[in-house]
């Protein structure tokens, strides 16, 4: 077996690579900076700016669940599942299911080991929520990037109750270090009084 040449990426570098090139291939756009990019690997870069806001020092398997959260999510869209919050939300679980799976076949492609790669695995499927520091990195980075910009859109698009009701589960599940962060968003008048009122309730 040949040694390994000091230009091969780690398994970190190779994993962020593979995570990366699955992003691209979202065929949905968004436009950054006047430039073109695919929705999933700009959303995948959101995670991980907030996550190095949120965390000091985060470890190499808590950047890779951040960035694999929204895997391929655009392959399975929500209207393939039932209306309401139960079709909702065996769509979000199985989402984790496929995304944690796939990260962590990545992984092991990659070098890591089946502890490392379940680890990230249980991360993506936010299992041990409120309990597991990895865990609550990956949600708060979830729901600082819905808040930072899919909020406002949203808000014109639920009605006022079930609006603030969304709020009140984000915050919920949410640390106090994500609670501050959220709160010095930039948002509109009317977003803001929107957060305000769920959070007075």
């Amino acid at each position: 077996m040949p040694a390994e040449s000091p230009r091969d990426p780690s398994p970190f570098a190779a994993t962020l690579a593979a995570l990366d090139a699955l992003h691209a291939d979202d065929p949905r756009r968004v436009t950054v900076a006047g430039e073109s990019v695919p929705q999933e690997l700009w959303h995948a870069g959101r995670m991980s700016a907030w996550l190095e806001r949120l965390v000091e020092a985060p470890d190499d398997l808590v950047r890779l669940a951040v960035r694999g959260q929204h895997l391929q999510r655009w392959q399975v869209p929500r209207g393939d599942y039932p209306e309401g919050r139960v079709g909702y939300l065996t769509w979000r679980r199985d989402q984790g299911q496929r995304a944690g799976e796939t990260t962590a076949a990545l992984m092991r492609e990659a070098g890591y080991d089946d502890a490392s790669a379940e680890r990230v695995a249980t991360m993506i499927r936010k299992q041990g929520l409120g309990r597991d520091a990895g865990v609550q990195a990956v949600e708060d980075s979830a729901c600082l990037v819905f808040l930072e910009n899919y909020f406002g859109d949203f808000s014109r698009q639920v009605d006022h109750d079930h609006l603030i009701r969304i709020v009140q589960k984000t915050w919920r599940k949410m640390s106090p270090g994500a609670h501050a962060l959220a709160l010095a968003l930039p948002m509109t008048a009317e977003a803001r009084a929107l957060v305000e009122e769920a959070l007075a309730g």
